[in-house]
């Protein structure tokens, strides 16, 4: 712009014509114009050279928060497939029986002391393995679950020069259950599992207090099994006591149903069906709160027909008719509690004067009081005796013989870590062998020992 006004000037000279031939009107004429045009350019280069004017800070935009939005739902976790769900548990009893006196041997066609429950009383006997469990089980979804378990100490007899085997695996239970509510309070259980008669029967032997079952009650259902179905129905009230109990460390039955109604084949666990009759049990069991401690009562009944082994080899040519009702009481221990059950019937039995299998009546149970100490330098103990009594048929064993049994036992419980249970009884036993060919009852004295652990 500084050089814009000389150039401007020298324009305008040398357009200007010469002084003489112009007015003296002209010129001024002129001048003036020229005057105008070099203040309109002194006007125009002071507006373009002027300091800026500080221009006034412009607030920045509030830009409102977005409106506060609810927290998205947790997505459901990814359910795991059913085989990520397989639990995988047991336990193995160890066990060393010792007649202190009595019976341990006899003459041939005479009674020795023998129990249908342990085959390591008798003579010269040393440790045996009673049971070795692992269970498998899991949800297959929100309606089935199955139930696995093998057993890994069971015998096998008839061997060379009658040497009994031990150690042989065989199947206990294989079972599915089927809810038919989405509380579960009703199942289905279909396969081979436990026969709802008798209270003690159901109870885990993992989880009884005493080291073997009543001759009596165990003897309608011998090793507890059967295939078959059963209908399970349990309700909310009756599982909360449940659970609650559970939860103190009380000894329960097990997840069985307040009611249970089954059908079976009836030979017995792992044995053919020899027959088109099936066995119908049914059992109810209620507990209720009494003084701060838990009362449970409840019965149960059986009807079948049944062909026991014959010594001759397979079975007998007719079934016979067992028919039998029970009763069963249980005081949970806190501190001190009992436990009764009794049952009445009739049922196969060998009869020595006719040689043959006949019906015959039964009757037989037994009465437990025990204690329970949750803490000692020991640990968890529990103390119990038992009397016990049947007389009947044990028709699990070749030709039914007749069982006489009347027995004593006084026991302890000591749990010194949580895996670990270690029982230490005494027996004063009065009992007739399982075998018909012998004759007579056979008494003694036995110190019994068995060391448990879970996993």
């Amino acid at each position: 712009m500084k050089h814009l006004l000389p150039a401007t000037l020298a324009v305008s000279l040398m357009a200007t014509p010469p002084a003489a031939a112009q007015t003296v009107k002209e010129l001024q004429r002129q001048i003036d114009e020229l005057k105008a045009v070099i203040a309109e350019m002194k006007a125009q280069q002071a507006r373009t050279t002027a300091p800026l004017t500080a221009v006034p800070a412009i607030a920045p935009a509030v830009v409102p928060a977005p409106p506060p939005q609810l927290a998205a739902a947790p997505a459901a976790p990814k359910r795991k497939p059913w085989y990520e769900r397989i639990s995988v548990r047991g336990y193995t009893q160890l066990r060393l029986n010792e007649v202190i006196s009595g019976d341990r041997t006899a003459p041939d066609g005479i009674a020795r002391l023998r129990s249908v429950h342990d085959g390591g009383i008798g003579d010269d006997t040393g440790f045996t393995f009673r049971r070795i469990r692992l269970v498998l089980q899991g949800d297959l979804n929100d309606r089935v679950s199955f139930y696995l378990q093998p057993d890994f100490a069971q015998n096998v007899a008839n061997q060379s020069v009658s040497e009994r085997r031990e150690s042989f695996v065989q199947l206990r239970d294989a079972y599915a259950d089927v809810f038919l509510d989405k509380d579960k309070r009703f199942r289905l259980r279909f396969g081979q599992s436990k026969i709802p008669y008798g209270w003690e029967n159901l109870q885990s032997s993992g989880n009884r207090l005493t080291l073997d079952r009543a001759d009596a009650i165990n003897s309608a259902v011998p090793s507890e099994r059967d295939i078959g179905v059963i209908a399970y129905y349990t309700p909310a009230r009756t599982q909360a006591i449940w659970d609650a109990l559970n939860a103190d460390g009380q000894k329960l039955f097990g997840n069985y149903g307040a009611f249970g109604l089954g059908l079976f084949n009836g030979q017995g666990v792992n044995r053919e069906e020899t027959n088109d009759a099936v066995m119908v049990t049914a059992m109810a069991t209620w507990p209720f709160a009494v003084g701060g401690q838990v009362v449970e009562l409840g019965g149960s009944a059986l009807h079948n027909r049944v062909q026991p082994e014959v010594r001759s080899g397979g079975v007998s040519a007719t079934p016979f008719t067992e028919e039998r009702v029970a009763l069963h009481a249980i005081l949970y221990p806190k501190p001190f509690g009992l436990q009764a059950e009794w049952n009445w019937g009739r049922g196969p039995e060998y009869d020595r004067s006719l040689r043959r299998i006949v019906d015959r009546d039964l009757s037989g149970g037994y009465v437990q009081a025990m204690a329970r100490v949750k803490h000692s330098p020991l640990g968890p103990f529990m103390p119990y005796a038992r009397w016990q009594r049947y007389r009947g048929g044990w028709k699990a064993a070749l030709n039914a013989p007749p069982l006489d049994t009347e027995e004593v036992e006084l026991g302890i419980e000591f749990q010194p870590f949580a895996p670990l249970e270690l029982t230490i009884a005494y027996a004063e036993m009065d009992r007739a062998e399982a075998d018909e060919r012998r004759t007579g009852r056979a008494e003694g004295s036995l110190l019994r020992t068995q060391l448990q652990w879970n996993y």
